[in-house]
């Protein structure tokens, strides 16, 4: 339990920080957007372009991996769909925003610096093959769901899915790895030394921004849904994936582990974003990603004891 605690601490202590900053009135909301900004678009991403050039990534596409993570999404997103339209009533769209919350991975602000304090050097090869293509897919998932089956829909649904793949600042670093690890470029020397500042700026400044983003959104009248989702999120996925990851699929240690943390993370930011552009279902996002943020503390901590990290 003390190492445990010792991994968990420094990341929701930091998150807490932010909370209590915001609480205190040391900032204005103004300075919470600013850090969310710069983490999104500058830290994130160069922090993933060190984590891709840095790992070795295999010969082979690692299927057992890509299953058992990915078939836990698809249970707590199907849960949660279920819980919106049978539980509490609401539409299909907003049915999709509580099975993407339910999900999607805060990999970005609370997954990253987690995983790779628990785990160590082991974890940059699998971490950066998830980050690859969890932000892709789900978000396409989702866009698609969300536009409906019609013709008109689903071309303007394509157009928005390339738009962001080609936009989204995290992507841009995941593309900038893969490009300069194929170009066979020795990238050690001036750009480490450039990337490396920024990169680990990214852990600090993510989790008390998340912090600020905990005391701006709060819970709020959705508790009941949030509470179903991030029972889905936190429990659900993660025990899906350990069952597959540990005693299904043939993976190594480490790999499991990740896959296993990866699906712990509490409901990602992305998932308010996708809700409050689309105008359906912000309250109940807002509201999961805040309270599946307060209740890992205790949920990650348990599957970390549970990995026997």
């Amino acid at each position: 339990m003390p190492h445990v605690l010792s991994i968990t601490a420094p990341t929701f202590g930091l998150i807490f920080i932010g909370y209590a900053a915001a609480r205190l009135r040391l900032f204005d909301t103004g300075v919470g957007d600013g850090l969310a900004t710069y983490v999104y678009t500058l830290a994130i991403p160069c922090l993933l372009l060190r984590t891709i050039l840095h790992s070795q990534l295999p010969d082979e596409q690692p299927w057992g991996y890509w299953l058992a993570y990915f078939a836990g999404v698809a249970v707590a997103w199907t849960l949660a769909t279920l819980a919106a339209r049978c539980l509490f009533g609401r539409d299909r769209r907003e049915a999709v925003i509580f099975g993407f919350t339910a999900g999607q991975a805060n990999t970005a602000l609370v997954g990253i610096p987690l995983i790779l304090d628990a785990v160590g050097p082991d974890a940059a090869t699998p971490l950066a093959l998830l980050l690859a293509v969890h932000l892709p897919l789900m978000t396409t998932v989702a866009t698609l769901l969300l536009e409906g089956a019609g013709e008109a829909g689903l071309a303007h649904a394509r157009r928005r899915v390339m738009r962001t793949l080609a936009t989204n600042p995290i992507m841009i670093g995941i593309y900038l790895g893969l490009a300069l690890r194929a170009s066979g470029l020795d990238t050690s020397g001036p750009l480490d030394r450039l990337v490396d500042p920024v990169a680990a700026s990214a852990a600090p400044c993510a989790l008390i921004g998340m912090g600020l983003a905990l005391a701006r959104y709060g819970v709020g009248g959705e508790w009941r849904p949030a509470a179903l989702v991030s029972l889905c999120k936190l429990v659900v996925h993660p025990a899906v994936v350990f069952v597959l990851a540990r005693h299904v699929f043939a993976m190594p240690h480490a790999w499991s582990t990740v896959c296993v943390l990866f699906a712990s993370c509490p409901s990602g930011v992305n998932a308010y974003l996708l809700a409050a552009r689309e105008r359906v279902g912000a309250a109940t996002a807002s509201a999961s990603v805040s309270l599946s943020t307060v209740l890992a503390a205790v949920t990650i901590s348990l599957w970390l004891a549970i990995l026997a990290v």
